[in-house]
């Protein structure tokens, strides 16, 4: 794909898809809450940016950065597993946060904006969110 594109599309689509599917799949859970979903996303990219200014693009940056930003999750008490993915993604293909960022808060945002409505139109047994 050229470089004119926002950002890239497959940028952003494993860790969000695999949002979407906890908050559609299992809104009950804690970390399909809206809490966990945003600023756990929010938090791994932060923690991701953090890791590319110390190790640079790569597997092991990647892989550290996963790590660290399931660690940091777990610590501001917003796990959401999926964002492990975003803070990988970050380091090795280092998208330019004053984009990335906004768009990924918007994403999440409309995650859970989407996951409201089932639970208004009956289609799920348990009301989304449980808790905010």
């Amino acid at each position: 794909m050229g470089g004119g594109g926002f950002l890239r599309p497959p940028l952003l689509t494993p860790p969000l898809a695999a949002s979407a599917a906890l908050v559609h799949g299992a809104p009950a859970l804690p970390i399909s809450q809206p809490r966990n979903l945003v600023g756990g996303q929010l938090l791994s990219a932060v923690t991701g940016y953090a890791v590319l200014a110390v190790t640079g693009r790569g597997p092991w940056g990647a892989a550290l950065a996963g790590g660290l930003a399931l660690g940091a999750m777990l610590l501001a008490r917003v796990p959401h597993s999926p964002a492990a993915a975003t803070a990988v993604i970050v380091v090795l293909q280092a998208p330019p946060a004053v984009r990335f960022l906004p768009l990924l808060a918007l994403a999440t945002v409309l995650l859970v904006a989407i996951g409201l409505l089932p639970g208004r139109t009956g289609q799920h047994a348990v009301r989304y969110p449980v808790s905010w």
